[in-house]
């Protein structure tokens, strides 16, 4: 397997507005391009998810975060790296990105991905990737590749290779929100 050649043909069809199943840091996820309203909701719709639930996204390094988020706090940095365990930050006040992927009150869960797939995909995508895990809702999430449901597959354009694979951790992300006083709050 080539893995440049994966990862040209994943941001190839990120960027036709398809939806992809691929390994992240965490478990298995659907993603899309998080900037293009219409590929959110064609993904809530493969998923069966009520598209007013708001998702998650994946940014290749904190400075791409910050072109997502109204006054992004640097100390978000020397939080996250004390924490081994894959960690979403819950931003306040998201930007630059459609209303159908931020929560009611305009917040946005985003994540650096400790996965050097995850990473070497958004950067060769070029922009951040929605991701929410990959399973009809109300499902179990996929925590292996083998654990992807057959039918999902299916209705996806494209599923990366269970080799591109790099993630040990195979379970959920631990869920922290920076509120408005810049204090941090474990969700999950």
């Amino acid at each position: 397997m080539d893995i440049q050649k994966t990862l040209q043909h994943t941001a190839d069809v990120l960027q036709r507005g398809g939806v992809v199943i691929y390994p992240t840091d965490t478990i298995w996820g659907l993603g899309c391009d998080a900037t293009n309203a219409e590929a959110i909701a064609k993904l809530c719709g493969i998923k069966r998810r009520d598209p007013h639930k708001s998702m998650l996204i994946l940014c290749k390094d904190f400075e791409q975060v910050a072109q997502y988020v109204e006054d992004f706090d640097s100390r978000v940095v020397e939080y996250i790296s004390r924490w081994k365990t894959p960690t979403t930050v819950v931003y306040p006040k998201a930007k630059n990105l459609p209303q159908s992927l931020l929560a009611a009150d305009g917040s946005i869960g985003i994540r650096v991905p400790k996965s050097e797939f995850c990473t070497s995909l958004i950067e060769k995508f070029g922009k951040p990737i929605v991701s929410t895990s990959a399973n009809f809702a109300g499902e179990e999430p996929p925590r292996y590749y083998y654990n992807i449901n057959a039918w999902l597959i299916e209705q996806v354009d494209y599923l990366v290779p269970e080799e591109c694979c790099d993630s040990r951790y195979h379970k959920s992300s631990r869920i922290v929100k920076k509120n408005e006083n810049g204090e941090f709050v474990v969700i999950r």
